[in-house]
């Protein structure tokens, strides 16, 4: 998708940085193409396509730091862009904490083997995606008087990168994307109209679920009907592998260098520290060749590796990238995690399930926050009460409430089921003693 003419540009827009004043340059070019269609009960609702050709320029002026982007790639326009940066940056107040990684951190490989980029994507043309939005959509509607709507998207994306820096980096990358989802609304003899969607996603079309998707949406919408409150109290709390992440995701924000450095994150000098149970095991995985989030470098060029974040739960890594790293006094790690493993548990979301004697198994969260200081959270949930191992009927406006590492601590066991269409490759978990207000 990248041009060697494109190639030229970026590497000429570095040169002419150096040449005019900047002692540091980081140049990137990015192209992309999309396309997003909405299938609404009969009728096509939606048809989106769109394209982009962007640079951008990061400059590195007399300890001060400047970044501007524009689509605009004629040679005397983005000259003109650069020179009007250089002194733009130069008012900044400085920061010396500025610069480009270490050289010696870079990845110098040549980007492929890791198989993200599906090099049928030009040949699927416009019928076979929207006759796909219209099998979807069929499955359900008009099959069930209680259904109100169904609402069937489908979207693919393509996206290609070079980037080059002034210290010795070069790379390319590319990869693709196709998601197909649908939403189905139901009416009951209430006023109350539960609605929910499912979805796929892969990154070769040829992998993608393309039966099934609006019948599990239907089911899913199915068992929110009667939905109420049950009593407020502790209950053992089920996540399936869709919901995981959202208790997860407070404990990534925390170990961000940006997190570290401006002192708001819980997790402050618990490095080598027993954050989780022994029995929760994460690792990052960049590697792991078809999967998304797969990747060789960060956004600074820094090569990925494999890391232990959790092992045994004792915490093993931040995250923390060249600016936070200066700034913090410390050695860098990398800026972000790419790829989420657990160490898998013996039994998938049923098992566990099914070890429930009184609990709550949440389906979906409504809202909350987390406070990224202290770790407190309060969430919105829905889902189904569980009395010994068994469903008895679907709940609604509730809230969990706790801190996210007291809730790790109540952590009794780890499912073998992760959702694999995800970067964040999480199974089902299960805790006790989690306090859920309702009635």
């Amino acid at each position: 998708m990248i041009t060697q003419e494109q190639k030229d540009i970026a590497q000429g827009c570095m040169e002419f940085a150096l040449k005019n004043g900047c002692q540091q340059a980081r140049i990137s070019f990015a192209v992309a193409d999309n396309s997003s269609f909405d299938f609404r009960n009969t009728q096509l609702d939606k048809l989106q396509q769109s394209s982009e050709n962007k640079l951008y320029i990061e400059l590195f002026v007399d300890g001060r730091y400047g970044s501007f982007s524009t689509n605009r790639l004629e040679r005397e326009e983005v000259q003109a862009l650069i020179r009007e940066g250089i002194t733009s940056t130069r008012f900044l107040a400085q920061d010396l904490a500025r610069r480009l990684p270490d050289s010696s951190r870079y990845y110098l490989g040549k980007g492929d083997g890791l198989e993200l980029y599906d090099d049928a994507y030009l040949s699927i043309n416009v019928n076979s995606k929207i006759d796909l939005l219209k099998q979807t959509t069929a499955e359900v509607y008009g099959k069930d008087k209680r259904v109100i709507s169904v609402t069937s998207s489908y979207e693919d994306n393509r996206s290609a990168e070079y980037m080059v820096a002034s210290n010795g980096f070069e790379a390319f990358s590319q990869d693709s994307s196709f998601s197909l989802s649908s939403e189905v609304a139901l009416k009951t003899d209430t006023d109350a109209r539960p609605e929910s969607f499912w979805y796929d996603s892969t990154i070769f079309w040829k992998d993608l679920q393309k039966e099934g998707i609006a019948r599990k949406a239907f089911e899913r919408a199915l068992g929110k009907v009667g939905q109420k409150q049950t009593a407020s109290g502790k209950y053992q709390l089920l996540l399936d592998n869709t919901q995981a992440s959202r208790i997860v995701s407070p404990l990534i924000s925390a170990l961000m260098g940006t997190s570290l450095q401006q002192k708001n994150s819980f997790l402050i000098d618990r490095l080598g520290k027993q954050i989780m149970p022994p029995s929760v095991t994460i690792h990052d995985t960049p590697h792991l060749a078809r999967s998304f989030g797969a990747r060789w470098y960060d956004g600074e060029g820094v090569a990925t590796s494999d890391l232990q974040i959790i092992e045994k739960g004792v915490l093993q890594t931040y995250f923390i990238d060249t600016y936070n790293s200066v700034k913090m006094g410390v050695e860098p790690t990398i800026s972000s995690p790419s790829i989420l493993n657990f160490e898998l548990g013996n039994t998938d979301f049923n098992g566990l399930l099914r070890q429930i004697e009184h609990g709550i198994w949440v389906s979906a969260f409504n809202g909350g926050n987390t406070n990224q200081t202290t770790g407190d959270f309060s969430m919105g949930i829905e889902g189904f009460l569980i009395k010994d191992g068994k469903v008895v009927s679907p709940i609604g406006e509730m809230n969990i409430t706790g801190n996210i590492l007291d809730l790790w601590k109540n952590l009794v066991a780890v499912g073998n089921d992760p959702r694999k269409n995800s970067p964040w490759k999480i199974p089902a978990l299960l805790f006790e003693g989690v306090l859920f207000n309702g009635l």
